[in-house]
């Protein structure tokens, strides 16, 4: 059965605990109960509703409040609504209709949510593109949903340059979109200006979109299939964050800020940070890369109230020198996902923090787990069904009992996740339909039922409430993305002088998540070139998922199924005292792997290096 290691925090809730909870959100609960069924009614059934229509209504209603804040420039409502709009026209005018592709790579700039409206008014699909994706990857996700139009963003140029003979764009309009230049680069027709010269008012086709019509096509950072797969948001879930996230959760207004320094086409971000806020006619504040340093500058400067965040961004957040002062903002609520047990208090207290809204769910799930009720180091519980089953991590496969059927775990007890679907909670998944018949466990409590399986291991905290505990099978997660060990392998073994390899996550002492770990079989009488390497692993993953750690083994232990062993190499990590035949580790800063040795490895262990 699947383990964890034992932690220093509560691992069950307690019932004088629950009670004290449940006291404290009672006056809250006839206002949560409204919102609730207002929400339910506003998304049932398939009605003429959409992300556009919304932000049309915000505009109406909000017209001279602030909707977009950044350093590069702030939108009302009335301005990103009217060059939405703009845009919408736009591509039009190139016979974009409903259920096209644009295909929209940008980095964090107001321009990049104008053309994600703009698409979804026509009722086309905006494919966000990772811009921290590179090679294969970025290939695979340009050809994967192919765009009838494609706009990249000027500071995207040369990464897109680098891969574009590689990337389908027969039958596409390719097109630039300036960043702060006067000028774009050449070979490529430069629509800045264009933009600016279409209709503001708003298209008619905005109403013809529906609530279970496509949105946006989100790219998984790797799964166990290696490349990224496409999820896909409909708009339904867009509608229900706002919600969820901006009424029921946490009552959002037009007085507030939510600040979201990740990337939009982050799920954190999309499904959300910015539905939270636009229910409500409250402002979003981005930033194009996050920066840990100049985060209290951001809060004063932009009036934060509210802040998205994954658990990496927690850390880096921590890391930092205290200031006088930081516990006395206007931030008060935050809510995301990935916040590590061990820093949760000292960063609710640095902070100053009422309530911290932990939750789980996945870019293409079903359901979402929330911290409703402020328990720490939970992540809450759902509305809609979901269980925690016991999971037999060796074989691969959850338990069932004599009948055939799942068994759910037991409180303090860790299992894997799994939330039903059904037509109120139905499953999107991916745009390759063999991908998204693998995530649904079928026959689960009874036959003929279907559940979506996150893959994901969680504690049973007792009253409906759970607790992250890991990540199932070849995906790990780093830097707040998934790492799909294929993919790094398959970089690896592309290299000279590789056999064969081994990629999972290793734990560190001050990271989220894992971070990458290799075992490498040499070719017969070769001895890779480590620098080479580096820089091979460099320029053909993105910069999250190349290995901290390798190590060389003579040869690997396989299962029946042609499986590679690897629970025996993650359990030895990368101690030199339990690998015998070495290891090497990529510091921070560094060009190449180096040696470890017994001091490098306990310097890693004291968190002397910030990965």
């Amino acid at each position: 059965m699947g383990t964890t290691q034992a932690a220093h925090y509560p691992q069950t809730i307690g019932t004088f605990t629950f009670i004290a909870k449940l006291l404290a959100i009672l006056p809250r609960l006839p206002g949560m109960v409204y919102h609730l069924i207002k929400g339910l009614k506003a998304i049932g059934g398939n009605r003429a509703v959409s992300w556009g229509s919304v932000l049309e209504d915000m505009a109406r209603r909000y017209p001279d409040r602030p909707a977009v804040k950044s350093p590069d420039g702030m939108l009302t409502y009335r301005e990103l609504n009217e060059r939405a709009n703009k845009f919408a026209h736009f591509i039009i005018s190139k016979n974009v209709a409903k259920g096209d592709v644009v295909t929209v790579c940008l980095e964090n700039r107001p321009e990049l949510l104008v053309a994600y409206c703009g698409t979804i008014k026509v009722g086309a699909i905006c494919s966000l593109i990772n811009t921290n994706q590179r090679g294969d990857s970025l290939v695979h996700s340009f050809n994967l949903n192919k765009g009838k139009v494609v706009v990249i963003g000027e500071e995207c140029w040369d990464f897109f340059s680098e891969s574009r003979s590689a990337i389908d764009l027969s039958g596409a309009g390719l097109y630039l979109l300036r960043d702060r230049g006067e000028k774009g680069p050449s070979g490529i027709e430069d629509i800045t200006d264009t933009l600016a010269g279409m209709p503001g008012e708003n298209p008619s086709t905005t109403g013809t979109v529906t609530l279970k019509d496509p949105a946006a096509y989100v790219y998984t950072s790797g799964t166990t299939g290696g490349l990224p797969k496409a999820a896909v948001i409909i708009n339904k879930r867009m509608l229900s964050a706002m919600f969820w996230f901006g009424r029921f959760v946490t009552k959002i207004t037009s007085r507030h800020t939510v600040y979201i320094p990740l990337p939009f086409f982050h799920t954190n971000a999309l499904t959300v940070g910015w539905p939270a806020a636009l229910n409500g006619g409250a402002a979003v504040a981005l930033r194009r890369k996050f920066s840990a340093s100049g985060f209290m500058e951001d809060v004063k400067r932009f009036g934060v109230t509210h802040f998205v965040y994954v658990g990496e961004v927690c850390r880096y957040l921590m890391s930092q020198p205290e200031e006088p002062g930081q516990d006395r903002t206007t931030l008060k609520y935050v809510f995301g996902n990935g916040l590590r047990p061990d820093i949760w208090l000292p960063f609710k207290r640095r902070y100053g923090l009422k309530k911290i809204y932990e939750f789980y769910g996945a870019a293409e799930g079903v359901g979402v787990l929330t911290n409703i009720m402020n328990f720490d180091y939970s992540v809450g519980t759902s509305l809609t069904p979901f269980a925690i089953i016991k999971y037999d991590v060796e074989n691969d496969a959850p338990v069932r009992d004599g009948r055939g059927f799942c068994v759910r775990a037991g409180k303090g007890e860790t299992g894997l996740l799994i939330m039903e679907i059904s037509e109120k909670t139905p499953f999107p998944g991916y745009s390759d339909k063999k991908k998204t018949e693998e995530k649904i466990l079928r026959d689960a409590f009874r036959k003929g039922d279907m559940w979506f399986n996150t893959g994901d291991l969680l504690r049973n905290m007792g009253y409906r409430h759970a607790q992250f505990a890991d990540r199932l099978g070849d995906t790990f997660r780093w830097k707040g993305e998934n790492v799909a060990t294929m993919e790094v392998e398959k970089a690896i073994d592309s290299f000279p002088g590789v056999s064969s390899s081994a990629v999972y996550g290793v734990a560190l002492p001050a990271g989220d998540g894992k971070a990458g770990m290799a075992s490498i079989v040499r070719e017969e009488g070769k001895n890779p070139d480590l620098t080479a390497l580096t820089v091979h692993l460099r320029s053909s993953l993105p910069k999250y998922a190349v290995p901290l750690f390798i190590r060389f083994v003579g040869d690997f232990q396989w299962t029946a199924t042609h499986k590679i062993k690897k629970t025996e190499l993650k359990n030895q990590g990368y101690d030199p005292a339990q690998v015998k035949d070495g290891v090497y580790v990529l510091l921070p800063g560094a060009e190449t792997f180096v040696p470890m040795d017994d001091a490098l490895y306990r310097d890693i262990c004291a968190g002397k290096f910030r990965f």
